[in-house]
Order: C-alpha cells, then structure tokens, then sequence
C-alpha cells in the first residue's frame, strides 16, 4: 500500500498505514545500531547507542501495543525514508577511515533517524488524538520523548567534544 493509493481510504486507515511506516522503521533500526556500535570508537557515543538500541526494542513493543489497541494486526509498510537514511549512512561509515571523522558521521546519520522518527511520532499523536484513540497517545507520546532525548544526546556529545575531535 503506498501513501497516495486507494488504499487509503479515511483517516484511521492514515493512521495505520503511519504506523505500520514507523513499525518498519523501528524495526530497522533495531537490526542497524549494532552495526553503528561496533564502528563507534567513542566511548560515550557507543553508550549512547547501546542505551538507545535498548529503547529501540521497547518502541516496537509500544507500536505493536498500539496496533492491539487500536484493533488491528501488528505490519509494516516498506519506508523508503528510513532505508535510504540507513543506507547513507552505511555508504558514509564504509567510506570513513578516520575513527574520530566516523564518529561524528555516525552522530549525523543517528540525528537524521531521530528527525525523522520525532516527525513520524509527531503526526501519529496528532492523528490519534484527532480519531479518539486516546489510549495510543500515551505510548506514541513515551516513544517521542525518548527519540527527542536521543537527540539531544547526540547534539550534546557532538558539540561537546565529538566534533572537536573530528576537526
């Protein structure tokens, strides 16, 4: 089902489709962040990561709960967005030997994800609250906090020192 298809029918059918996007996307990055661990030579960017991989794993759970209570089987949609992000993000850390440089190219690919997964969160709440589904707000909301804090992390250790160390 792609997002400007007949498929689509009214807004919860949005709804869904959005959320089958960010299930797939979650679900992806889940598969990703090891690789980016094991090439971070930061310390604290590697905590950051394996602290975020954890909370990656529990956004999916807190998707696939809004998916039951909203009545509806757990799916995803593929997401061409948050592959080529992914992918970029691979061609960059293949093309990088300098670990200090890698590490803040990592820093940039991980905020692209995060920017990316703030918007999603944002408009599935926007959307929830619009269909009434108050009982997915809150969930939605937890994982939207979290990507929020993820990203300011990231800012934090690239300005912090990340960056410096690069340049």
């Amino acid at each position: 089902m792609g997002l400007f298809t007949k498929d689509i029918r009214n807004m919860d059918d949005l709804f869904i489709h959005q959320l089958k996007d960010v299930y797939y996307a979650e679900k992806r990055i889940v598969g990703t962040l090891p690789k980016m661990i094991d090439k971070t030579a930061s310390p604290e960017l590697k905590q950051d990561f394996e602290t975020h991989l954890d909370q990656t794993k529990n956004h999916v759970k807190r998707v696939e709960q809004v998916f039951e209570l909203h009545g509806v089987a757990a799916g995803t949609v593929m997401c061409p967005a948050i592959d080529g992000i992914i992918k970029e993000a691979e061609e960059i850390a293949g093309d990088v030997d300098n670990k200090n440089v890698l590490d803040a190219a990592l820093i940039a690919a991980a905020q692209a994800v995060e920017h990316y997964e703030i918007t999603r969160y944002g408009t599935l709440i926007a959307w929830a609250k619009e269909l009434g589904a108050d009982d997915c707000v809150d969930l939605l909301d937890q994982n939207l906090e979290e990507e929020k804090e993820a990203d300011e992390k990231l800012t934090n250790l690239a300005e912090g020192s990340v960056n410096r160390a690069a340049a």
